[in-house]
């Protein structure tokens, strides 16, 4: 590092005014700069230091000087307490005052915002404000400056405190130091987001802070007052100048590096130029210079590793193959750097470093393997360290020793710092180079003025002179054999020279620097004239552009020296190998390879060694390109080899040996030849080893038919059609689609001929030579043909073909794409043997038919598909749609289709084969019967309480309210979308109309105690008082009979058991239409009938049987009033018979168990058919249900689907009006009883 004057500039003093520069400031492009001089601002050329103005604005000693980050204007300041803005061509354009003298300016680095700064406060002034805001402080201001960012401005008072405000003028953090801070600097590395502060202060301190007034490492302790900091180089380094006499380049850490400027009196101000490397300094007499700063490249090479000098006290060392980089810092300026094999050796201002990697080559010598991975290696550790000054011009280390060179003297000393060899040589040392050797006794090559080449050994005493010149050396190698040198002098001459004999090999002019190739013995390279040059021996090899010098060459590596970087180059090798080749020196060549060649020349090489039969270059060659194919030819061929030559070799007394011999190496060679690409030569080879069939097959896959078919004509090995087909594999890779189908036609494969038509849209052609093929024996070809015409929608011509083949099914699955329902359904049921799968069709149509909304017909269709899991879930989807629309009917339809889905699921074939799984589906079902009968009944309900208009009468909306009512036995909400508080409005409403008014009276006080609509409650109340005068009694023409018992019930069930009869518990069964009961009793055939012979002599007309008379001696009891000579009613003794066995067992409660009454076979054939009613269940686990009419003049009908009753008249109404049934909706019966 060294440092000049560029230009100085001596100011006079005039006459009581003083010449002190206090300030300096650099324009921002660095080509004028102005400084504050006594009452005057002056401005400089910043290039050769004329004064370009001197401006007279100021009244008193101008203080501080700045310009704005633009350049286009500056402020000046001092003691006349006024701020001057000048233009850049030094006008003045405005002036404002503070109460004190101004003792800093500094314009905001991202703004036109300028804090200016006096004993008392500071104020912030912009273009774009009407005045200047001002601040307070508690003391005199010395120093500010803003951050890079412009952000925050940090001011130095004289009280020792730095305070950091905001741009707004508030303040964020405080610093306090010991000493006045009499300048401050902020990091002005643009890459570093840090914002450290450097403060000097007049304890005689360097200190850093960060923007949150944390302190950064240990103040640095000067000898001096500090006045000036300036951060130089991009932030890298900081300038500080003071009361020393001296500018000081520090590290940005705060550590000393060097002087690089001397001045006679206090330096006040050092500023650095802009985008140079010059520095300007302003002293008390009045004295400007500018210096220009040069900063020496420290570095050391050694093969692949490289080492610099960074940042000053830091060591980079750069593997120049792995492109990894290793920092070493050293906290001191570093002076000379050397590099060899694992040390590193450091020279700083007071010591050196010997430094080592991690792991020592003598620990790994044993195992190539650890040596090759460390060779890599980029850990380094001290070895030893040597204090003490050791002047030198130059640097080198061994693995033992470090050796320095000044003058003409070399002094080698251990690593313990004990000089133990000295050479004092007869001219100044130029070059020298460490040349490798054992450890301890490694050689020297040493060049010096005179034009000497000298060999030191360390262990030697005497240098061994080698060469003699008459011009000064500037570089010297030798070869790795130590046979060759290479001699570069000053006059840019190289020369190189056999040590065995001294002579001069061959001459290059236009040199600067040379290096031998370490991994091969004749090659060199030189560079000179920005160009570099390749030789071996004395060939020239390769030449190309380089800027630098060259530094080493490894393999097809050089590396080389530009500026202060070094960088790699990959250079070729392959006129030296075309060399080798020509000779047949294929060993040599290989070696030249592996320094490094393009991907030809190894493939050059392959072949060069594939023909003189080397196949483990050719291998090695072929690995090298990583080209498996011929890795794989050159084993196969190498195996041929050895097969051949086995055989020949243990049958030597074989007459024809040498025939064979011949054949197999003319097979070998056909083969290379084929590889290589001359198949004519290659074929021919083959003919002439009377193998025609490998030139049939070399000729195939080069698909070269015309010459395979000439080939296969000749020869008679391989039949025509084999290779059309080939011949058609190959127009299919090529893409020629119609020939390859024509040829595919042409080899007998129709069905890869269709495919290929299929894909391309040729139908008529694929129809064309779909004509040609069987039914029988080409099914597969008729069903791709047909899935090509389907993708077409050419529906037709596919139908066509699948019904030629048979396949009924794939027709199925067209008529299911195209929804050609009816189609599919039709031919099901024709063909409905030959289809396999039957779910497969109905179940995606049950689907359609969901879609469309014709739910019975998906229910039928999942019927005949067997699907009963996918019927009831429909059925309960359907179920649940109606309550939640609020469609009871339809909700009273679908519960009783679930009933009978369930019913048909049970597997039971009889009552006594019932399962506990049957008995829940059975129970299930009744479940779903009960809620379809309720769901039936509340649609009257709905009917009356929501909508409008009703078409039910009173007597119907009546009962239908007393069916729901007594029908409820559990909770409410069992029962969706069912509201009491409209069955009992609906019934307490009707009840007063039919004169119930005691159940009128217990139905209002029910709803009373209810939540009901808003519009109900006055009506209900009032209702409920009016209806307090009203008889507490209910019309007796209302009261339901028991027919069983024949007793008279109330209108509804106290005991919570249902819609039956409180005395017998008999159900009451109702009409579903005005839900009247009806005058039914239920029984069944005693044990041991079977209900087909109960069936039998049910439908059979009875016979007369009389009375007995009284005089017989019969004592009887008579509980109807019959004739005493008419026809015997046995169902009615049957009935008193009963009636007697349930009194005399004395159980008298009102809550008596229900029992079906039983008739024998006389009383069943004694039945008349009109009056009996059976209900069937869908299943067989369930037994029928009798019911006998006992008032046979009221005209009864029972559905045999919905198993429910009707007055015959009501019936036919609704037969008439709806036609249909309306619980079942059915519309077609079998006749009536």
């Amino acid at each position: 590092m060294q440092s000049s004057i560029v230009w100085k500039d001596e100011i006079p003093q005039r006459s009581n005014e003083s010449s002190a520069i206090h300030d300096l400031a650099f324009r921002p492009d660095g080509l004028q700069f102005v400084a504050a001089v006594g009452t005057r601002v002056m401005v400089y050329d910043a290039l050769d230091g004329s004064l370009l103005h001197s401006l007279k604005g100021h009244k008193g000693v101008v203080y501080t000087v700045d310009y704005a980050h633009d350049g286009k204007r500056f402020a000046s300041g001092g003691a006349d307490n006024v701020v001057i803005i000048w233009t850049d061509t030094a006008e003045g354009i405005l002036k404002y005052t503070h109460t004190d003298s101004i003792q800093k300016l500094a314009y905001n680095p991202q703004s036109q915002c300028l804090a200016s700064c006096t004993n008392s406060d500071f104020g912030l002034w912009a273009p774009i404000q009407k005045s200047v805001s001002k601040h307070k402080v508690v003391a005199k201001i010395l120093s500010a400056v803003w951050t890079q960012d412009g952000q925050f401005l940090a001011l130095g008072l004289l009280n020792g405190i730095i305070s950091i405000r905001d741009k707004e003028g508030a303040e964020k953090h405080l610093i306090e130091r010991t000493g006045p801070i009499w300048t401050l600097a902020w990091s002005s590395n643009p890459n570093d987001d840090s914002n450290i502060l450097a403060v000097g202060s007049w304890d005689q301190t360097l200190s850093f802070y960060s923007l949150h007034g944390t302190l950064e490492g240990k103040p640095r302790k000067l000898d001096f007052l500090p006045t000036s900091i300036r951060y130089y180089s991009k932030g890298k380094y900081l300038l500080v100048a003071g009361s020393n006499r001296k500018v000081g380049l520090y590290t940005r850490d705060g550590i000393f590096l060097a002087d690089i400027a001397q001045a006679n009196e206090w330096i006040w101000s050092v500023q650095d130029r802009p985008k140079s490397n010059y520095i300007a300094t302003g002293t008390e007499n009045g004295s400007i210079v500018m210096y220009s700063i040069q900063f020496g490249t420290v570095h050391g090479i050694y093969q692949e590793r490289y080492a610099f000098r960074e940042n000053m006290t830091d060591v980079i060392v750069h593997h120049l193959m792995t492109e990894q980089k290793v920092r070493i810092r050293t906290k001191d300026l570093i002076r000379k750097i050397s590099l060899y094999r694992n040390r590193l050796a450091v020279q700083l201002s007071d010591r050196i470093i010997i430094y080592e990697l991690a792991h020592e080559e003598a620990d790994i010598a044993n195992d190539a393997m650890e040596s090759e991975m460390h060779s890599y290696d980029m850990h380094y550790r001290v070895k030893e360290r040597i204090h003490g000054e050791f002047p030198c011009s130059l640097l080198v280390v061994t693995c033992q020793h470090f050796i320095l060179c000044h003058k003409q003297k070399l002094s080698q000393y251990n690593f313990q710092g004990k000089r133990e060899r000295e050479w004092i040589l007869e001219a100044y040392i130029r070059y020298i180079r460490v040349t490798g050797g054992a450890s301890g006794k490694e050689g020297l090559l040493v060049g010096l003025k005179n034009g000497a080449v000298l060999q030191i050994f360390l262990t030697n005493p005497f240098p061994i002179p080698l060469i003699q010149q008459t011009h000064a050396i500037i570089c010297v190698d030798i070869s790795a054999t130590r046979d060759t040198l290479a001699v570069v002098d000053e006059l840019k001459t190289c020369k190189v020279y056999d040590l065995q004999t001294k002579a001069l090999k061959f001459t290059e002019e236009n040199a600067n620097s040379v290096a031998w190739n370490t991994e091969s013995d004749d090659m060199l390279c030189f560079a000179g004239n920005s160009q570099l040059h390749i030789k071996a021996d004395s060939v020239h090899l390769h030449t190309q552009q380089m800027q630098g010098f060259v530094v080493g060459f490894t393999g097809s590596k050089v590396f080389y020296l530009n500026a202060s970087c070094v960088h790699t180059m990959d250079v070729p090798q392959s006129a030296l190998l075309y060399r080798y080749l020509d000779q047949k020196q294929i060993e040599n060549a290989y070696n030249v390879a592996c320094l490094g060649i393009t991907p030809a020349d190894w493939r050059l090489l392959a072949w060069d060694a594939l023909k003189m039969m080397d196949f483990g270059i050719a291998r090695k060659a072929f690995t090298r390109l990583r080209d498996v194919r011929y890795m794989e030819a050159v084993t196969m061929l190498e195996e041929f080899q050895k097969s051949q030559f086995h055989v020949f070799a243990c049958e030597e007394d074989d007459p024809l040996q040498s025939e064979r011999k011949k054949k197999a190496n003319m097979l070998l060679q056909g083969e290379i030849l084929a590889y290589q690409g001359r198949f004519q030569h290659a074929a021919k080879l083959f003919g002439d080893a009377n193998e025609p069939q490998r030139a049939i097959r070399l000729y195939s896959e080069l698909r070269m038919w015309d010459e395979a078919k000439r080939f296969a004509g000749d020869s008679k090995l391989i039949d025509v059609k084999e290779l059309a087909g080939k011949q058609a594999t190959w127009a299919e890779e090529l893409q020629d689609w119609r020939a390859a189908a024509e040829l595919y036609v042409a080899s007998g494969n129709v069905k890869r001929a269709v495919e290929i038509m299929g894909e391309r849209g040729w139908y008529e052609d694929m129809m064309h030579v779909i004509q040609t093929c069987d039914p029988e024996s080409d099914r597969g070809i008729f069903t791709c043909c047909a899935t090509y015409l389907l993708q077409a929608d050419k529906f037709a011509y596919a139908k066509d073909l699948y019904m030629k083949i048979g396949d009924i099914d794939a027709v199925l699955r067209m008529h299911i794409r195209l929804g050609e329902w009816e189609e599919a359904i039709r031919l099901v049921g024709k063909h409905r043997n030959c289809i396999a799968n039957l779910e497969g069709v109905f179940v995606p149509y049950a689907e359609w038919l969901i879609g469309e909304d014709r739910f019975e017909d998906a229910l039928d269709a999942y019927t005949k598909a067997q699907r009963k899991d996918k019927c009831i879930h429909l059925l309960e989807t359907l179920v649940s749609n109606a309550v939640s629309e609020k469609r009871y009917r339809d909700a009273s339809y679908f519960h009783w289709r679930l009933c009978d889905q369930k019913l048909m699921s049970v597997e039971a074939k009889s009552c006594e084969d019932v399962q506990e799984h049957d008995r829940c589906l059975i129970a299930s079902a009744m479940e779903h019967e009960a809620l379809s009968e309720m769901y039936f009944a509340y649609e009257m309900i709905f009917s009356f309480t929501d909508e409008p208009f009703t078409e039910y009468m009173s007597e119907s909306l009546f009962h239908a309210a007393i069916f729901l009512l007594n029908k409820v036995t559990k909770p409410i909400q069992s029962y969706p979308s069912i509201s009491m508080g409209n069955i009992l409005y609906t019934l307490g409403h009707h009840a007063i109309q039919l004169e119930a008014f005691k159940l009128a009276r217990q139905v209002f006080d029910r709803l009373l105690g209810l939540r009901l609509r808003t519009e109900w409650t006055q009506h209900i109340e009032i209702t409920s008082m009016t209806l307090e005068t009203t008889p507490f009694s209910d019309k007796e023409e209302l009261l339901p009979v028991d027919y069983r018992s024949s007793t008279t019930n109330p209108l509804l069930n106290v005991n919570g058991t249902g819609d039956v009869c409180l005395h017998s518990g008999h159900p009451f069964l109702r009409s579903f239409v005005s839900f009247e009961t009806l005058p039914l009793v239920e029984f069944q055939p005693s044990n041991g009938i079977s209900d087909k012979d109960a069936e039998h002599w049910l439908h059979q007309l009875p016979e007369t049987v009389e009375r007995p008379r009284e005089s017989e001696g019969v004592d009887s009891i008579a509980f109807h009033d019959n004739s005493p000579n008419g026809p015997l009613d046995r169902f009615e003794q049957a009935l008193e018979r009963q009636a007697i066995a349930i009194a005399s067992t004395g159980n008298r409660t009102r809550n008596t168990s229900y029992r079906v009454l039983q008739l024998d076979e006389e009383t069943l054939r004694s039945l008349h058919p009109n009056d009996v009613f059976i209900i069937k269940y869908p299943t067989r686990a369930l037994g029928y249900r009798y019911f006998r009419n006992m008032i046979p003049e009221i005209r009864l009908f029972l559905c045999c689907h919905c198993r429910r009753f009707f007055h015959e008249e009501d019936f036919e109404l609704v037969m008439l009006k709806n036609g249909h049934c309306p619980c079942c909706r059915y519309s077609e019966f079998d006749p009536p009883n």
